[in-house]
């Protein structure tokens, strides 16, 4: 080990180390959207995990602390939207407000989910089951319809959003 690696005990130690080390983990980001009585709410996020083949599986964790997490739960439909390398405003947008599809082509599915148009890939889904994730929870989606194109994803990392680059 060398002398910058750090071992620690993450209940014991400020939760920004944690987080820290958990940003080196890169990750797509997603926006997900659902049908609320007021209107079509999104929110960003990257905790978008595919989960089963068959049948057909996603999932993903809301916090427990977002004023948007009670419309989620009593969603029992809604989309994940794969963000393009191209659309870091759209993930902005809907990182600040739920309520910024005014900026974007969207419409509504024929099942009334607000879909999100020129995403790399969606994923519209009916709620399969909720479970406790500590100050999360794990919404698991079964997909009913995909929509895909071709392109590179944007990326999350250290906090910074970004691009993928190959190597040989």
């Amino acid at each position: 080990m060398n002398a910058l690696t750090k071992v620690f005990d993450p209940t014991e130690v400020d939760s920004r180390a944690f987080r820290e080390a958990l940003g080196r983990f890169g990750t797509g980001v997603t926006v997900i959207t659902c049908a609320t009585t007021t209107g079509p709410l999104g929110i960003t996020a990257n905790s978008f995990s595919s989960l089963s083949l068959d049948p057909p599986l996603v999932l993903w964790a809301p916090a427990k602390s977002s004023s948007r997490y009670p419309f989620y739960m009593a969603a029992d439909r809604f989309a994940i939207h794969v963000i393009g390398a191209e659309q870091a405003t759209m993930c902005k947008a809907f990182a600040r407000s739920g309520d910024a599809f005014d900026q974007f082509d969207w419409e509504y599915s024929p099942e009334g989910v607000p879909l999100l148009n020129g995403c790399l890939s969606r994923f519209e889904c009916k709620t399969h089951a909720t479970h406790d994730g500590g100050d999360h929870s794990i919404v698991v989606g079964q997909v009913e319809r995909v929509t895909t194109r071709p392109g590179d994803p944007l990326l999350f990392v250290g906090g910074n959003f970004g691009g993928f680059e190959q190597t040989s």
